[in-house]
């Protein structure tokens, strides 16, 4: 077994929202019954199996399921699983310990009480999961598979890449990603990338404000080759390497204000030895007193300071993972405000693609923000992120990342879906940078105070996928999902006119030969009456005999005199004359996107649930809706509503 005596120890993390265990059990539970049962733990929902590590290929080598301390060596054998994006992401982890001890929960232990079982905590749209995991790691001739920890007893790093892994569906899925799509995984964030080449001018704000919030924070200089990876510049920085921003400040020097920003080398040496490194001649004109507060403890430790327009030339990328109030210490200075809300891109329905698709765009889900309090500049600073959920885990049935972005208008007062032209005449006032295939597109913006209206969207419609947005601002905001109401708006009640049109003498004529001596008609001479008025036919007896059950008041003889048909006969010219009003090309079908407008004339307001639901029911491969459908939609809904 591994000589030491926890997986990893620290400071406790924060209630865990629940498991992800199949079977509900906890942690607790499960490590409980493998020391009654004195059996070590092997997980069934992760079973150590080639489909734990592949789905689109067979296994290249062999592998085998080994346990730390039982012939399993912690060297890293070369086999690339191209997730160095996580190894990025977990080096920065050990950077924050309140939030490594949240993902790695402390006191699990290979000695006294182990079992063989292990559990890391994940962050999942809105969520945070408690993942369960055997300590059996894939290794080939005895070396372990993928990530591993420089000290040969610690395996707390190999074990939370198995967690991660299972959170997606296998190691494979794991291939290809970005740093900040793990630390938010690990911290429940949100990320935002700046390129200091093109950075907003208030980049040292931005900084500045993001650290006082308690983010993560990192900075990289891009390589041009695999060969400048980790190269040393003589300035003494690290081409293609992970750094941390740990400091922001402003100092008096010569006259003037000089912009600082302290970075730190997770190697702890190899520093920056230009303008305002650890022993330049710039600190000899500061305060003194400045000079200790900044500099206290400064050795070869790998943290330094620069001058901010030094960063920015030297610097390609920033990132920053603004973390959520539940990552936080309560003495962190400022929390976010977060609002988070949740939507379904449905073919047919809500799936409307973005603004170039202007007939379509209008119907994909749209969310109201509310911007009250401003900053001292008279902006509301805001961040909003648009992620689409579960792509990776749906990798294996051939779905892979989406093209998102996000478009902004300004928003009138109410609160109901808006229309086309609405779209078609207003310009909008902010949108993420580009349409991209990443999990996440995030952007902030300054806005004055005032309404505004979300809309998320896929580049192309008709594409589906699940999503989330989160809206981070520094001061309260309000967000709600825009055409949530479910309504009906009946019609004035039909009253004949005192004397008949030449229309109802024709109705009454025909229905009186149809109907006989009783005077009263059945479903299947509904259908005869309706063919000999229209010019369509009806061949539907069985939509006959639903207008009969849900239109009119039908005594127990199954049967309507002409009074109650007439009643019938009014809504159906109605719904008649909505449906060729949206069937423009007269082809007896109409757009299933347009099923929200038509229902809305014909007096019921329906939610995009509902509307996605319908969509998916009566709408065809071409998402298109006929006829017959149409008003049998339009009946069982005037039902539902009536009862």
């Amino acid at each position: 077994m591994p000589s030491s005596s926890t997986l990893y120890g620290g400071s406790g993390g924060k209630a865990v929202v629940e498991s992800s265990q199949a079977d509900g059990k906890t942690y607790e539970q499960l490590r409980q019954e493998c020391l009654q049962r004195k059996k070590l733990f092997e997980d069934p929902d992760f079973p150590a199996c080639d489909s734990s590590l592949f789905f689109s290929q067979s296994v290249p080598v062999n592998f085998e399921w080994k346990r730390p301390g039982f012939a399993c060596d912690p060297a890293l054998l070369c086999v690339s699983a191209g997730d160095c994006w996580l190894l990025a992401a977990i080096a920065s982890l050990t950077m924050n310990k309140e939030v490594l001890a949240r993902v790695v929960p402390p006191d699990q232990t290979f000695d006294r009480g182990y079992a063989g079982i292990f559990h890391f905590q994940f962050w999942q749209h809105n969520h945070w999961l408690d993942v369960v995991v055997d300590d059996r790691l894939p290794c080939v001739r005895n070396k372990l598979v993928f990530l591993h920890s420089a000290d040969n007893d610690e395996f707390w790093s190999a074990l939370l890449e198995k967690a991660y892994a299972k959170l997606n569906g296998s190691y494979e899925a794991l291939k290809g990603g970005a740093t900040l799509e793990a630390l938010e995984d690990f911290t429940g964030g949100v990320g935002e990338v700046y390129e200091t080449k093109k950075a907003p001018a208030d980049l040292f704000t931005i900084l500045k404000k993001a650290l006082d919030r308690g983010s993560m924070m990192g900075c990289s200089i891009d390589i041009t080759s695999s060969a400048e990876s980790e190269a040393q510049t003589t300035t003494g920085l690290v081409k293609g390497h992970a750094y941390s921003i740990t400091g922001l400040e402003e100092v008096n020097y010569r006259g003037g204000k000089v912009k600082l920003i302290r970075v730190r080398n997770p190697w702890g040496q190899v520093e920056w030895n230009g303008p305002w490194s650890d022993n330049s001649r710039e600190w000899s004109i500061v305060d003194k007193a400045v000079k200790t507060r900044l500099l206290e403890n400064a050795t070869d430790d790998g943290e330094f300071w620069m001058e901010f327009e030094d960063f920015k030339a030297n610097y390609d990328r920033v990132e920053i993972c603004n973390l959520t109030p539940d990552s936080l210490t309560d003495d962190t200075k400022k929390k976010w405000d977060i609002n988070m809300l949740e939507g379904s891109w449905i073919r047919g329905s809500t799936a409307g693609g973005c603004r170039n698709f202007i007939d379509t765009f209008w119907t994909n889900p749209q969310f109201k923000l509310k911007l009250e309090d401003a900053d001292s500049d008279g902006q509301c600073s805001v961040i909003v992120a648009l992620m689409q959920k579960n792509r990776r885990k749906l990798r294996k049935e051939g779905l892979d990342l989406e093209t998102i972005g996000f478009t902004v208008y300004e928003a009138p007062n109410d609160e109901d879906h808006l229309g086309k032209d609405y779209f078609r005449f207003n310009a909008s006032k902010a949108r993420s940078r580009t349409y991209i295939n990443m999990r996440e597109v995030s952007e902030r913006f300054s806005l004055p105070p005032g309404s505004y209206l979300l809309v998320p969207t896929i580049f192309q419609p008709h594409k589906e996928a699940d999503f989330a947005v989160r809206i981070f601002s520094e001061s309260k905001a309000k967000a709600i999902e825009m055409g949530t109401t479910v309504d009906c708006f009946y019609p004035s009640v039909y009253l004949p006119p005192e004397e008949e049109t030449a229309e109802e003498k024709g109705l009454r004529q025909l229905f009186e030969q149809i109907a006989g001596s009783d005077q009263a008609i059945s479903a299947s001479e509904l259908q005869d009456v309706l063919n000999g008025v229209l010019s369509r036919k009806f061949h539907d007896s069985v939509l006959c005999q639903l207008f009969l059950n849900q239109t009119v008041q039908v005594d127990n003889s199954g049967m309507i005199e002409f009074q109650e048909f007439k009643v019938f006969w009014e809504k159906l010219k109605k719904w008649m004359m909505l449906f060729l009003s949206f069937d423009t090309d007269r082809s007896g079908r109409m757009s299933s996107y347009e099923l929200r407008s038509a229902l809305k004339a014909a007096g019921m307001q329906l939610n995009n649930k509902l509307l996605q639901l319908i969509a998916l029911r009566f709408g065809d491969e071409n998402f298109e809706i006929d006829f017959d459908d149409y008003l049998t939609c339009i009946v069982r809904l005037e039902n539902m509503f009536r009862e």
